[in-house]
């Protein structure tokens, strides 16, 4: 599958596809991420639904894709909690214009999804509103502080969320991201209560591995049918 790469706003979205689609899937996605895209896309592109997929770059990863400000957890760099303002950039303009651009239907279903932050970032979106017909989250990043108090209050809205996480990723001497696991656990359980389509996936290996590949999985399981 090929990409073409069109402007929106000023940003350089690689588009994978087809007009006409029945989902439109988007991915938050960093300069790390670029390289493996093809690989990516091949492996969602297994799946018998017709979708248009939109990787849409951020600059600054932990400050676009972070909900509210938090100190660095690893590493210096802190969170610069500018998530609505990523978030307005997708419902104003990137979305109007793949609608337009690939003529997708009115009602097109919107899977919003992404590794780690992105994948944080996806659920946190669905808690701000009802557009997002599902959530691909690949090892979220649901050990930001402050997230699961948050959740509690705004509900995710999404239909659809597909939560995973490596077995290894929350063996960790770092206090704060040890928490994945319990909060990934407690989350799915808070979504089943509430009837949601969900799934909690574990992955073997770290944080780093097969981040490519279990994101397509995340976007495909988020496109079945499930009784």
């Amino acid at each position: 599958m090929t990409a073409q790469t069109i402007l929106i706003g000023n940003r350089p979205c690689r588009i994978y596809g087809e007009a006409h689609a029945e989902y439109l899937l988007l991915q938050m996605t960093g300069e790390h991420e670029l390289q493996s895209m093809e690989s990516e896309v091949t492996a969602i592109a297994q799946s018998a639904h017709h979708f248009l997929f939109a990787a849409i770059p951020v600059e600054s990863w932990n400050d676009a894709l972070s909900p509210w400000e938090a100190p660095a957890v690893w590493g210096k760099q802190g969170f610069g909690g500018n998530a609505a303002d990523t978030l307005r950039f997708l419902t104003e303009q990137v979305i109007p214009t793949l609608k337009q651009q690939f003529e997708l239907s009115e009602n097109v279903k919107i899977i919003l999804g992404g590794y780690s932050l992105a994948g944080l970032f996806s659920l946190w979106a669905s808690t701000q509103t009802d557009l997002f017909h599902g959530v691909a989250a690949a090892s979220p990043s649901v050990w930001f502080p402050g997230w699961m108090e948050f959740e509690q209050r705004h509900p995710i809205q999404a239909q659809r969320v597909y939560l995973s996480l490596g077995d290894k990723e929350e063996h960790t001497k770092n206090t704060v991201m040890a928490a994945v696991g319990d909060n990934i656990r407690t989350l799915h359980s808070r979504l089943a209560e509430r009837s949601t389509d969900c799934t909690l996936e574990w992955n073997s290996g770290g944080h780093f591995k097969d981040a490519d590949l279990r994101t397509a999985k995340a976007f495909r399981w988020a496109m079945e049918e499930h009784a």
